[in-house]
């Protein structure tokens, strides 16, 4: 049985709830979640890499455990989101440590590497997106969100922060569906319909196009620091497309591209190819 410590630390006033597992002398890997869910979607995964790595996932704020302040209190944006989390490495003491980004956690984690790029020892991309080729036409609506930031345009995405959108979002491009275990949707449509937390997603949803106009500056941190990067990708993903892993390689030809058949939460289905491939590409 994998030791995982559960625990939650104030950062700056805010409760931050976070896994972590394997020793703590043990080269680290920080797990960043995506959109909608939080820090158990690497549940699996972390039992299969514990042995090896110090594992640390921690919940966004308005995400999982961690706390959900009020729209008022709180800026629900990347770049913010971004602060608490990079507050609570410093807080860990983690100098440097390897990042595993998925979905959200993509341009949390490289906004990151963007102020520490000396921290950053590698980088496993799952379907973590850093390039215009990656955004398949799902995002449409809210591209016109992020121009026009009206009530209409905001309306017109709200049924991409509703109930149905996880079920979508585990099962899309998963060739054997019953292997998707319902445990994970069902909590994030738990965390997705509490009050007010629709509201955040459209917040953040809004706020995405900043992370698309960073792009160019997180491609020019790949060029400049050429961080160890392993992109490894559900190639049935209906958000971010193969063209999205396969770019990586225009900025860091040494970069390795793997695909597995599956969708969007790859570790659904996937995790132990995964966890194979992360041993396979980060030293211990």
């Amino acid at each position: 049985m994998t030791d995982i410590a559960y625990r939650t630390a104030d950062v700056d006033g805010l409760q931050v709830f976070y896994r972590e597992a394997g020793a703590p002398d043990a080269p680290t890997l920080l797990l960043l979640h995506g959109f909608p869910s939080a820090s158990h979607m690497f549940r699996d995964l972390i039992p299969l890499l514990a042995d090896r790595f110090h594992l640390i996932a921690p919940d966004y704020p308005g995400f999982g455990k961690s706390d959900m302040p009020a729209r008022g209190d709180f800026d629900y944006t990347f770049e913010r989101i971004t602060d608490v989390i990079d507050r609570l490495t410093e807080q860990l003491g983690l100098d440097r440590f390897a990042m595993y980004v998925f979905d959200y956690g993509a341009p949390v984690g490289f906004r990151i590497a963007l102020k520490h790029p000396e921290r950053i020892t590698a980088i496993i991309s799952q379907n973590g997106n850093a390039y215009e080729e990656g955004l398949s036409e799902v995002w449409v609506p809210a591209r016109a969100f992020w121009k026009d930031p009206s009530p209409a345009n905001r309306e017109a995405v709200r049924a991409l922060v509703g109930p149905e959108t996880p079920v979508q979002q585990y099962t899309h491009g998963v060739p054997d569906v019953t292997r998707v275990s319902p445990d994970g949707y069902e909590l994030d449509i738990h965390y997705l319909t509490r009050p007010g937390a629709d509201e955040i997603r459209l917040d953040l949803f809004g706020d995405y196009g900043s992370n698309v106009a960073l792009y160019p500056k997180f491609q020019e941190y790949f060029r400049t620091s050429r961080p160890p990067l392993l992109a490894v990708w559900g190639k049935n993903d209906a958000d971010f497309i193969p063209p999205g892993a396969e770019a990586f390689k225009r900025d860091l030809p040494d970069a390795d591209v793997r695909f597995v058949d599956t969708g969007h939460f790859a570790l659904e289905t996937h995790a132990e190819e995964i966890a194979a491939a992360i041993r396979e590409f980060l030293p211990a």
